[in-house]
């Protein structure tokens, strides 16, 4: 992705996190004069505002796991909706840090608990993907201890608990200012290509023009 494509995807995060936290005493008319240059933005890159968003879906074929990470809804880089949060793997897992701003707010000061189990997903399939078990999501089960706060570094580690034959259970932990937060239990399982082409091929199809 290249460097144009980052700074866009930013701004746009910055404006998301803009229009949830703009300041109450802003004028009406600021915000319409705002609104007519995002219309015109949005217009010079093909969307018709006016018209919504339709069934718009991705141009780009996507092969594989590296094709899909750049527009995860939690590490994204291509992501507006992403925080986005840093992961690397290492021999027990997976580990993703980052910080949850206003758009993913439940509780006031807190982090929804549905971004929650959603960070969760996402990090126990990465931790899969690294140990060579991709799989699909059949059960997920999260604890919440304690809310999680915004605006605070937060830390997501994940690893592949056991496994048999085509099923994985994989475990996790989410920690803020080195409380735990929260805990969750994955089983996921692995599906073979004649049934990921069932899944995906017609929606494959789509997005290409077919």
């Amino acid at each position: 992705m290249g460097a144009g494509r980052r700074r866009f995807v930013e701004a746009v995060r910055a404006l998301v996190d803009a229009a949830i936290v703009a300041a109450p005493d802003l004028a009406d008319t600021d915000l319409d004069a705002a609104a007519t240059h995002l219309e015109e933005l949005a217009a010079r890159l093909g969307v018709d505002v006016g018209a919504g968003r339709g069934e718009r879906a991705r141009t780009e074929a996507v092969a594989g796991h590296a094709d899909y990470l750049p527009r995860s809804p939690l590490v994204g880089v291509a992501s507006p909706l992403a925080p986005p949060f840093a992961w690397r793997a290492g021999t027990e897992g997976l580990e993703a840090t980052g910080t949850f701003g206003a758009p993913y707010e439940g509780p006031p000061g807190y982090v929804h608990g549905g971004w929650i189990a959603l960070a969760f997903d996402e990090v126990l399939g990465m931790a899969n993907i690294v140990a060579g078990r991709p799989g699909m999501t059949a059960r997920l089960g999260v604890h919440y201890h304690r809310p999680t706060p915004l605006h605070t570094p937060v830390t997501i580690r994940a690893a592949v608990d056991h496994f048999s034959g085509r099923r994985t259970v994989t475990t996790g932990e989410l920690h803020a200012d080195g409380q735990r937060c929260a805990t969750a239990e994955g089983l996921f399982v692995t599906i073979g290509p004649e049934r990921a082409a069932r899944y995906f091929a017609a929606r494959r199809s789509r997005s290409d023009g077919a």
